[in-house]
């Protein structure tokens, strides 16, 4: 739709179409023109747990992908019924968790998606705008990989099938010149997830592999473990015996009073020393209104203590949107934008005179 040039086509229609994604197709050209270094990854990041991840082999996993909002009114003010946090914590007023960051890709112009993984049943990583995107804008070979409860979801809306594949913990597919892993989650929020009319207490709990779990991804530039909505765990440490990791992406944020949802700055620490990981990436800080971080406060406390305990690993602060590639970025401590102007004085200025400057 062509930009508005009157007061009468100025429509709520029109600047909505010529919004929305706010970033346009600008990270999908990035990333489909991007060349990855031989023994390297790169990976962007799509806001939430959402990534893409790319080889040198030119594979390209999608994960995550998140396309919808946090609350957009005020509504009753009230909690829903059944909802996790109010299972938690016994808490009726509305969470204000309000969507901080824009929408970074436009998952109707993403193309060469090989696979599109997964993680949990929560609908901010289980996306239908991501599933019919990159349903319609793939072919056959294309799969679609979860745990069990995902890929009912999945079925449910319309992906065929034989397009799915169910993974467990312990199992393992190779997609091009990635080999993914499925390992166990250790996400307590999604345990709390059940229909709105059932109640829980004295029940046993779900099969939490049934409907979570965390990836190890394999390439021939290293391995990246996503930890998805895991809360910390003991077994980071048998995940960390059992598989080489590189690159750690966990979910840490603030938690507000009596509510764990999050891991805190301490545990994305201790989760990256029990992995054995080189790099630990901390996401999805500045999201959530309500659960909003400073992912200053792990790289603090990484300076603290990593001398004392002799840590073999440090944090990466991302940026949404941005690109992080492994192991060409592992010194980097934090992201930044191109700033542009790399070109500056490459051709006669126009000024009136120097002096101007």
């Amino acid at each position: 739709m062509a930009k508005a040039t009157t007061i009468q086509e100025a429509t709520r229609e029109n600047w909505i179409q010529n919004t929305f994604p706010e970033w346009g197709t600008w990270l999908n050209e990035e990333i489909e023109q991007s060349k990855v270094p031989e023994k390297n990854f790169r990976m962007w990041w799509l806001a939430n747990n959402g990534i893409w991840l790319k080889t040198h082999e030119d594979t390209n996993i999608l994960v995550d992908l998140w396309n919808g909002t946090g609350k957009q009114t005020h509504g009753s003010g009230l909690m829903k019924q059944g909802h996790q946090m109010m299972r938690m914590s016994g808490v009726q007023k509305m969470q204000p968790n309000l969507r901080l960051q824009p929408f970074v890709i436009d998952p109707y112009a993403v193309k060469n998606v090989d696979a599109l993984l997964v993680t949990h049943i929560h609908s901010d990583h289980l996306d239908i705008n991501t599933a019919a995107a990159v349903l319609q804008n793939s072919g056959p070979e294309t799969k679609f990989i979860g745990p069990q409860a995902v890929v009912d979801i999945w079925k449910g809306w319309g992906v065929p099938e034989e397009r799915t594949i169910v993974v467990h913990p312990g199992d393992e597919v190779t997609v091009k010149s990635v080999t993914i892993k499925a390992l166990e989650a250790f996400d307590r929020t999604a345990l709390l997830t059940v229909d709105n009319d059932v109640t829980i207490k004295d029940s046993l709990p779900q099969d939490m592999d049934e409907i979570a779990v965390n990836y190890l991804f394999k390439t021939s530039g290293g391995n990246l473990y996503h930890a998805a909505d895991s809360h910390m765990s003991n077994m980071f440490a048998k995940h960390g015996n059992e598989n080489h990791v590189d690159v750690e992406i966990i979910n840490y944020g603030e938690n507000p009073r009596g509510i764990t949802d999050k891991v805190t700055s301490i545990d994305v620490l201790r989760s990256a020393e029990d992995l054995k990981a080189k790099v630990v990436i901390p996401v999805p800080y500045d999201l959530w209104s309500n659960f909003d971080a400073d992912p200053q406060e792990i790289v603090k406390l990484w300076e603290m203590k990593k001398d004392t305990l002799n840590y073999q690993f440090h944090p990466f602060v991302w940026r949404v949107g941005g690109s992080y590639t492994f192991p060409e970025d592992q010194n980097k401590i934090q992201y930044h934008y191109d700033r542009g102007f790399s070109d500056v004085f490459s051709k006669d200025n126009d000024v009136p005179f120097p002096s101007f400057l």
